[in-house]
């Protein structure tokens, strides 16, 4: 594994399911018993009714593009070298909308259309971290 230069995030207890999961290459949502609504960042409460009567789901890694930025000039000098590249929410089969890069495309805004289908890829970027990341599916 090439050395990682980028802001890496940071587990919390709540979503360490979360992170297990990518590392299995497996994408897992927090989902609301009451209300039946599926959520994302993984957190205990739910962000609809405040349930905390909440379980884990696998997500099928399927979803397509809400919205997408194209980035030419980076906020931090580790993605200078990617640069440009996309940045994008997904909005995923199960609901929830989630921040994602966008991969195998070139970063050009006519490769790129909104509800466009994508499914999920990983990168491997440490032993702890797996990045969830999306293609065209």
């Amino acid at each position: 594994m090439a050395e990682y230069n980028k802001p890496i995030p940071i587990p919390q207890p709540e979503s360490d399911r979360y992170w297990e999961g990518t590392r299995r290459e497996e994408l897992w949502l927090r989902k609301c018993n009451d209300c039946d609504e599926a959520y994302f960042y993984p957190r205990d409460i739910c962000p609809k009714c405040f349930s905390r009567n909440t379980d884990w789901i696998h997500a099928s890694g399927n979803g397509s593009l809400y919205t997408f930025a194209i980035v030419h000039r980076p906020p931090h000098p580790g993605f200078v070298s990617d640069a440009p590249y996309i940045t994008a929410i997904v909005e995923l089969e199960e609901g929830p909308r989630v921040p994602a890069n966008i991969v195998g495309v070139e970063p050009e805004p006519e490769n790129l259309s909104i509800d466009m289908p994508l499914k999920v890829v990983y990168e491997k970027i440490t032993d702890e971290i797996t990045l969830p990341k999306f293609t065209p599916a």
